[in-house]
C-alpha cells in the first residue's frame, strides 16, 4: 500500500476540487485522492470511486510525483473539438442571448452550427470558454418600513445605479425579469454566462 501524507491546505484543496473542478475525470481523481487522506482503505475507494485498483495506484503515483496539479493533467489527446471552429460565434450569440441551462445552449448551438452534442459536452465548452452559472438577484421590495426604505436606498445607490452604469458604457448586461405574480414570488432562474458581462434581477411587482 502506498503510503501518503497530506497537509490541510491539500486536504482542503481536494476536497473543494473534487465537487468543482470543471472535468469529471480529475473530480474522481480528487475524490480518491481526498478519500485517502481521510484514512480510507484501498478496497474502500475503489468501491467508493468505482475504479479499479490499477487506476488508484496511477492516481496515487501521479500524486507522489507531481502533486496536486498533476491530477489536473488529462494525457488524452483527441481530436479537436469541432465546436473550436465556431467558438467566436458562439461567444457572442452567448453574449447576448445567455442560456438558462446546457440543454438549451446545446439547441442553440445546434442551430448556430448544425453541430449536435449533448447536453454535457455542451457544458464542458461553456466552461471551457470562460462561462460561469449566475443566479438571478432579488430587487428589495416597496414597503414603508424605514428599515426596509434603506435597504431600498442602499440597493439603488449602492448596487444598482453602478450596474445601470456599467451597462450604458457596454461593460456588462442588466436583465430584469418580471415575477410570477399568481404565486406571489419570482421563480429562481440561472443563467450559464460570461461571468463579467452579466447581472440579472428578478421583480416583485415593482419598478425600478
Amino acid at each position: 500500500m502506498i503510503d501518503l501524507n497530506f497537509s490541510q491546505e491539500e486536504i482542503n484543496q481536494l476536497n473543494y476540487e473534487r465537487y468543482h473542478y470543471p472535468h469529471p475525470i480529475v473530480q474522481k481523481r480528487m475524490e480518491a485522492l481526498y478519500l485517502k487522506s481521510q484514512k480510507l482503505s484501498h478496497q474502500e475507494i475503489c468501491r467508493l470511486c468505482r475504479i479499479s485498483r490499477p487506476t488508484l495506484s496511477l492516481y496515487l503515483k501521479t500524486y507522489l510525483q507531481g502533486g496536486i496539479e498533476s491530477l489536473k493533467r488529462l494525457a488524452y489527446q483527441g481530436q479537436p473539438s469541432q465546436l473550436n471552429q465556431h467558438q467566436k460565434t458562439i461567444e457572442e450569440y452567448f453574449r447576448q442571448n445567455p442560456p438558462r441551462n446546457s440543454a438549451e445552449a446545446s439547441a442553440m448551438i445546434e442551430k448556430l452550427t448544425g453541430i449536435k452534442r449533448s447536453p454535457t459536452q455542451i457544458r464542458q465548452f461553456m466552461v471551457r470558454i470562460g462561462m460561469k452559472t449566475r443566479k438571478i438577484g432579488y430587487v428589495p421590495g416597496k414597503a414603508a418600513n424605514p428599515d426596509k426604505i434603506k435597504e431600498q436606498e442602499q440597493f439603488r445607490t449602492k448596487k444598482l445605479e453602478p450596474l445601470l452604469q456599467e451597462a450604458k458604457e457596454g461593460k456588462r448586461a442588466v436583465y430584469f425579469v418580471d415575477a410570477a405574480h399568481f404565486v406571489h414570488r419570482a421563480y429562481e432562474r440561472i443563467s450559464m454566462v460570461f461571468s463579467t458581462d452579466f447581472y440579472g434581477f428578478s421583480l416583485w411587482s415593482q419598478k425600478v
